[in-house]
């Protein structure tokens, strides 16, 4: 069943308002829908655009596709940017306290393993350069002020 994120027509004769639904894909565009989201009204001097967000990101994390209007809708109103924001983020598994892994994936947590402090451990050493490769700051940018000269 592909969830679609869409537009469903209210209103008058020649005055479109719309409701921002989630509906089957394979359902009309005015007919059944799952849930409504939000509203928008694009006679009014401004628009009125009023999305749920927690419900509209609940729904683009399960999966559901907006169509393009609706997508325009969803960047206008900021929820697109924080739909990317946490699609981007790696999903890391959960460590139990033994720091063993459980199975379940959280998106967007970090997972910490438990550290292990010891007095025996070394130190992890920076890397050292030996500075054959690198000029100092300094020297570059006197370089850099006598070549524009």
């Amino acid at each position: 069943m592909a969830v679609k994120i869409r537009l469903m027509r209210v209103g008058k004769k020649k005055q479109p308002t719309y409701r921002v639904v989630v509906a089957d894909g394979r359902s009309p565009r005015d007919g059944r829908f799952i849930e409504i989201i939000g509203q928008y009204a694009p006679r009014q001097d401004p628009s009125l655009v009023q999305i749920d967000e927690d419900q509209a990101l609940a729904w683009l994390r399960k999966g559901a596709q907006p169509t393009e209007q609706v997508q325009k809708l969803l960047i206008s109103t900021g929820v697109w940017e924080k739909y990317e924001a946490d699609r981007s983020k790696p999903a890391v598994t959960k460590l139990n306290r033994k720091g063993y892994k459980t199975g379940k994936v959280t998106p967007g947590v970090k997972a910490e393993k438990p550290a292990k402090a010891s007095a025996d451990a070394p130190a992890e050493a920076a890397p050292v350069s030996d500075g054959a490769d690198e000029a100092p700051a300094e020297d570059a940018a006197t370089e850099e002020a006598e070549a524009a000269e």
